[in-house]
């Protein structure tokens, strides 16, 4: 699909998001086998999406040998056919001291369709000092270039251990990109529990030309689903995606581990900003200063589709992209989740296909 025409058919389909002219509706679901060995490397830990050129990329969170897989997703009649993986590209200068001084924890991926230059975010590792990161490498996994943070990042105790970079996305006009933390920071608020709280995450707007964040807004977490059970009981966001200037599909997960493989609540809002909505980027701390955070509202929870998911399970979701057309016209969404490698109990490498209606 050519650029120019891909674009006109996101504004026409979103032009009127703000007045609640569409929905999402669920289509399909695929699990990719679990511990899948493709170029003798474990398909799992898929912790971010992208397509470029008919190409999805897949990054894999996986510290010890951070990677990024290409693949091949076929679609035919609405319906998933296969996922036929095609390279694995390693981080592999590994005499370039940004690869030796860093952990990478890699949660998010985007690809330039220009380039094929790969943009990366990384958690770091926050209870080892180690500082989150943003960068981009080349085709062949070799470092290019770290983007510097905004001011409001530079404390590394002003993030919480597992809850930094966790989402990013190209710009619609592909000028910048937009890179989300998971969790409230320090400064900024409480994590979400079952009551009401002023939990907002940062999302961050960098210019591909100046390679400098240029504007930044709050997006504040629903609390805690469920009843609490167990000793985790967290929520964040874990996947945006803008479909419109300043206007995101953002994907919140909620996870319970005394749940066991039905542990996770995982909802898509729409959020957007308006003429209210503050720009924090020079904010250092949110709980001592007014703003006004993105407009949000729910527009699709995977628990009322469960009955069509493996085993009645929505797992891990972090990563959505958007997917091809379908038969009606409409454009679709492509979701993936992140197996954790089976660490933690069973879980499912599960992508999901949902449909993007407008209504009349």
């Amino acid at each position: 699909m050519k650029k120019s025409f891909f674009l006109l058919l996101l504004l026409l389909i979103f032009s009127c998001a703000t007045k609640r002219n569409f929905t999402l509706s669920y289509i399909d679901e695929y699990i990719i086998p679990d511990s899948l060995q493709f170029q003798n490397q474990t398909i799992g830990g898929i912790s971010g999406i992208d397509v470029v050129n008919n190409d999805f990329y897949f990054v894999i969170d996986d510290s010890n040998n951070p990677r990024i897989v290409s693949a091949k997703i076929d679609i035919k009649n609405d319906r998933f056919q296969s996922v036929d993986f095609k390279k694995v590209i390693f981080l592999n200068n590994a005499t370039n001291t940004f690869f030796k001084e860093n952990v990478l924890d890699l949660e998010s991926i985007f690809v330039d369709e220009k380039t094929n230059e790969i943009h990366l975010v990384s958690e770091g590792e926050i209870n080892k000092k180690k500082p989150p990161t943003i960068f981009k490498i080349d085709a062949n996994g070799n470092f290019i270039y770290q983007y510097q943070l905004p001011k409001t990042f530079s404390k590394i105790e002003n993030f919480k251990h597992n809850g930094v970079f966790e989402s990013s996305c190209k710009s619609i006009d592909n000028q910048g990109f937009w890179v989300g933390v998971e969790a409230p920071l320090v400064a900024d608020g409480e994590e979400p529990n079952g009551s009401e709280t002023s939990s907002p995450i940062r999302i961050t707007y960098f210019d591909f030309q100046t390679k400098q964040a240029t504007k930044q807004f709050a997006y504040q977490l629903e609390r805690i689903p469920k009843p609490y059970k167990g000793n985790v009981n967290v929520t964040g966001v874990t996947a945006l995606l803008e479909i419109e200037r300043n206007h995101f599909l953002i994907v919140e997960r909620a996870y319970q581990n005394n749940y066991g493989s039905y542990g996770n609540t995982i909802r898509i809002f729409e959020a957007f900003v308006d003429k209210n909505t503050t720009d924090i980027l020079n904010i250092e701390s949110l709980k001592k200063s007014p703003f006004t955070p993105l407009k949000k509202r729910l527009l699709f929870d995977f628990d009322t589709v469960k009955q069509f998911l493996t085993d009645g399970i929505i797992d891990n979701i972090e990563g959505i992209s958007l997917g091809p057309k379908l038969k009606n016209g409409n454009q679709s969404l492509i979701l993936v989740a992140d197996d954790n490698f089976q660490l933690y109990g069973k879980q499912l490498n599960q992508l999901i296909l949902l449909e993007i209606k407008t209504n009349k």
